[in-house]
């Protein structure tokens, strides 16, 4: 007997606004599969408001009503049976953050959660990571986003370290991230990974699968420091207008994806990594998740 039930899950990110789509197939006692049936992504960039003036413009608010009322119609459209939006840095430190947040609920019917940091990284990793990766070795998961970065280390399949640093693409693109920052996150990656002889990064984010995609890597296959380095030198001697012509590049994602790069770089020399994962997951695929244990969670109280 099959159970067939469709998830959204909005994040609202300092850089985009993504609604994922995701269909749960369940079947006996056999493992549920999660299907992303659609993906919808706004580049609203709410960073470079909040991060420069520190409170989300009418103008942005305006589009986030309207991205939120489309939203609402695609889950509507799709029978979705339970969503859940968060949002994350930017709506966070806004000065007006939880105020938007109300007068979209009132507007669009959409509830929006405004999560912290450790929260965001908790709910990332509550996506089956050990599907993805050996629970026998040592990772970095790095969660590049536009106005925070999460770090987070996994020893022996479980978390052993985790940490949210303001380090983000839209921040270093406005030259907002003080050398003490940097500072900050080498000292904390290295005195995580210090004690494993051997690690590699898992990286998630719209960059780095930006990346991962034009390597032409099969999924699974990691990309080395080496590829990588050589891909930031490439981007670097690149301007704006020629990563948007040559490389086919969004224009949203075009000035973004050097810092971000910088970042992973960093990252995998501080931790001495020599390959970093693309799993293509991210924030949206752990909030499905998270619906979905939430929910095999009340049924197993009303069993009991």
């Amino acid at each position: 007997m099959l159970n067939i039930e469709k998830y959204g899950a909005i994040d609202i990110g300092s850089n985009a606004i993504r609604l994922l789509i995701a269909t749960i197939i369940e079947k006996d006692n056999q493992q549920p599969q999660f299907k992303k049936t659609s993906l919808v992504r706004v580049p609203i960039r709410l960073g470079a408001d909040v991060f420069l003036e520190g409170k989300v413009s009418d103008e942005n608010y305006k589009r986030m009503v309207d991205a939120m009322n489309a939203y609402s119609l695609l889950m509507k459209t799709h029978g979705v049976v339970k969503y859940r939006a968060c949002a994350t840095s930017a709506m966070r430190e806004a000065a007006n953050g939880n105020e938007i947040a109300d007068k979209i609920r009132e507007e669009t019917g959409i509830n929006i959660q405004i999560i912290d940091g450790q929260d965001e990284a908790a709910i990332i990793a509550s996506t089956d990571l050990q599907d993805l990766i050996d629970t026998d070795k040592t990772f970095l998961y790095v969660d590049v986003g536009g106005g925070s970065t999460e770090f987070t280390v996994f020893a022996n399949g479980r978390t052993v370290a985790s940490k949210s640093f303001k380090l983000g693409t839209v921040r270093v693109l406005n030259d907002m991230v003080r050398e003490s920052v940097w500072e900050e996150v080498k000292k904390w990656i290295k005195k995580s990974t210090k004690k494993y002889d051997k690690i590699s990064l898992i990286g998630s984010g719209g960059n780095i699968n930006s990346i991962y995609k034009s390597s032409g890597r099969k999924l699974g296959k990691p990309l080395s420091y080496f590829y990588l380095a050589n891909y930031y030198e490439r981007l670097k001697s690149y301007t704006y207008h020629d990563r948007i012509f040559e490389l086919q590049m969004n224009p949203d994602r075009a000035d973004v994806i050097v810092p971000a790069t910088r970042i992973y770089l960093s990252a995998m020399k501080w931790s001495k990594a020599k390959n970093i994962y693309v799993p293509k997951i991210g924030l949206s695929d752990g909030i499905i998740k998270s619906l979905y244990n939430e929910k095999r969670a009340k049924e197993m109280e009303v069993e009991i």
